[in-house]
């Protein structure tokens, strides 16, 4: 197979694969590889030569660990290595891939903090980091991804506050940050996300008021802030979101009273607040 030197794409997908060759790293031309669905346990370092590679899955498998050789793929334009079983810190290196539009790392046993090299990839459209065991700060430098459509890093061990920088990612659309140890307060800079559609910041440790800015999002159909620490006022702001249909607020020390305009929200838990309507 490492003969086949003009091959473009290649797709192994769906099989029962264990391993595959180291001699795949000299199919200089290949653009697409899809090897998802299979029983690989390793990721040959020999595809870090794949210079033109453009999309690379390797989902679904058994993969304990993420080369750093990937990190040459100058021209790779989506990785996704979820549902794996892969371990240990995300290589610094992915911060190399300046052409990366899509990284999907989900559903893995990840730990370590988020590398702040990924703030590099200003490409990026979509980063799936959920549902591993990161820990530490969101790095400030996923501000400077003001192309991101979709930010996910719900289900891991993340703490320490909700970085302002955040609120520069004009493009973003869904924004979920859910069952984290995230603290402090929400940042009113969030309310700059005009775009932004879904917000999940539940399961948290948030504290504070809710900000009012939250109610510049017109855009938002989905807003989630249960299970955290919230208090004070609901902002009358939140009523005029006209596009919302799901809202949680449950388990918040939240007082006053309740906008009366929430109680026509679709999907809602304000009744279950105790709170009176104003």
């Amino acid at each position: 197979m490492g003969y086949l030197a003009n091959l473009g794409e290649l797709d192994l997908s769906d099989n029962w694969l264990s391993e595959i060759p180291r001699e795949l790293g000299n199919l200089a031309n290949l653009t697409t590889l899809d090897i998802s669905y299979n029983r690989l346990s390793e990721i040959p370092r020999e595809l870090g030569y794949l210079a033109n590679l453009g999309e690379l899955d390797l989902s679904d498998n058994r993969l304990s660990e993420i080369p750093r050789e990937l990190g040459y793929l100058a021209n790779l334009g989506e990785l996704d290595l979820s549902d794996n079983r892969l371990s240990g810190p995300i290589p610094s290196e992915l911060g190399n891939l300046a052409n990366l539009t899509r990284l999907n790392l989900s559903d893995n046993r990840l730990s370590g903090q988020i590398p702040p090299e990924l703030g590099n990839l200003t490409n990026l459209e979509e980063l799936y980091l959920y549902d591993n065991r990161l820990s530490g700060r969101i790095p400030p430098e996923l501000g400077n991804l003001t192309n991101l459509e979709e930010l996910y890093l719900y289900d891991n061990r993340l703490s320490g506050r909700i970085p302002p920088e955040l609120g520069n990612l004009t493009n973003l659309e869904s924004l979920r940050l859910w069952r984290n140890q995230l603290g402090g307060r929400i940042p009113s800079e969030l309310g700059n996300l005009a775009n932004l559609t879904s917000l999940d910041l539940s399961h948290n440790r948030l504290s504070g008021r809710i900000p009012r800015e939250l109610g510049n999002l017109a855009n938002l159909e989905r807003l989630d802030l249960g299970g955290n620490r919230l208090s004070g006022q609901i902002p009358f702001e939140q009523a005029d979101l006209a596009n919302l249909y799901f809202l949680q607020l449950y388990d918040n020390p939240l007082s006053g009273c309740i906008p009366v305009g929430l109680r026509d929200v679709h999907r809602n838990d304000v009744d279950e607040l105790d709170l009176p309507y104003c």
